[in-house]
């Protein structure tokens, strides 16, 4: 069963919540922290701590947001089965689900308005890996 996680860091919170009040209209996800921007975070803690879920299963995906959104993408691809792209537009975001398959998408809050981020996220969510000629250089990742 698929399962879509988010989190953030205190950079990202804001945006994490507009985006979550949006999602929630549309679709289930479960947050994996921070619950408050009071304090400052390690983006690394909550990457680690989303990617360990979404790699649980092949069909799970994950949503990352910290300042640049480059901070979450470096941490999360560190683990097996994660493949994160960091994305800023749809066209960028839709060739990383084609042709790259990315389970995880990172976000940069200081750097993308918060409707550009929606259209990312919808478009992250509905889009399909192509496979084929791609398949075989994913699996060399």
């Amino acid at each position: 069963m698929k399962k879509l996680y988010i989190a953030s860091d205190h950079a990202g919170f804001t945006l994490k919540e507009y985006l979550k009040k949006k999602l929630s209209k549309k679709i289930k996800f479960d947050d994996q922290g921070p619950h408050s921007d009071e304090m400052s975070v390690n983006y690394p803690d909550f990457a680690h701590k989303l990617c360990k879920k979404v790699s649980k299963n092949s069909s799970n995906m994950g949503i990352l947001i910290c300042g640049s959104g480059m901070g979450m993408a470096m941490a999360a691809n560190r683990h097996k089965k994660i493949r994160a792209a960091l994305c800023y537009s749809v066209e960028n975001t839709k060739l990383s689900r084609l042709h790259n398959n990315a389970n995880v998408i990172t976000l940069g809050a200081r750097l993308i308005n918060k409707n550009t981020a929606m259209k990312c996220i919808n478009t992250f969510l509905k889009t399909k890996f192509e496979g084929g000629r791609h398949l075989k250089r994913v699996k060399k990742i």
